[in-house]
């Protein structure tokens, strides 16, 4: 079991990932793919050596080798499971948050949906919508809000290129979700 002092930071679990991925890079390639300095990622490596997840072996005089130890194995695929199972939680929680959005706005009456964007939002959007328990729901993507939309906009995007509120009824699905404390949804229109 691993003391506190043993535990990873995310610095260096992210270098644990880099070294099991690819056998002998450099300090220098490491620093790179770390965006840090070459300092920090010496410091990091001596720091993962000391706790016993990589070992280091001399090649020749110019080139050496990170090794992640049984150690360092068992802590990147523990650590692996620990983060898809928080993705998964995490998504699960977004859908329930879309059912949610979508269960209001059936229940006064909508049920045509236009999806804008191009983001993994949408996919889980186009999901939500599919359920059974939305009957007669009609949903398309498009490309940009249209005009005079009959039916609701879920805009799925952080960044709108679109400078003033547009005409018609739209979500701002990313707003929506961050606000949890909002009862009412943000329609602007």
């Amino acid at each position: 079991m691993n003391t506190p002092e043993d535990s990873l930071n995310e610095r260096e679990f992210e270098l644990i990932n880099i070294i099991g991925a690819q056998l002998g890079a450099n300090q220098r390639d490491l620093s790179k793919q770390l965006d840090i300095s070459l300092g920090m990622t010496n410091l990091l490596v001596r720091r993962l050596v000391t706790k016993g997840y990589i070992r280091i072996r001399q090649l020749n005089k110019k080139k050496t080798e990170y090794i992640l130890t049984s150690k360092g194995f068992n802590e990147k695929y523990h650590k692996s499971v620990h983060y898809t199972l928080k993705t998964i939680r995490s998504i699960g929680l977004i859908r329930n948050q879309l059912n949610i959005v979508i269960r209001r706005l059936y229940e006064q009456g909508e049920r045509v949906f236009f999806i804008l964007g191009n983001s993994d939002l949408v996919e889980l959007v186009e999901m939500s919508l599919s359920q059974p328990q939305w009957v007669g729901v009609k949903f398309s993507r498009v490309e940009k809000v249209p005009d005079h939309p009959e039916g609701i906009v879920f805009i799925c995007r952080e960044q709108m290129d679109i400078p003033q509120p547009p005409q018609g009824r739209c979500v701002d699905l990313i707003k929506e979700l961050a606000s949890q404390e909002n009862n009412e949804l943000s329609l602007k229109g």
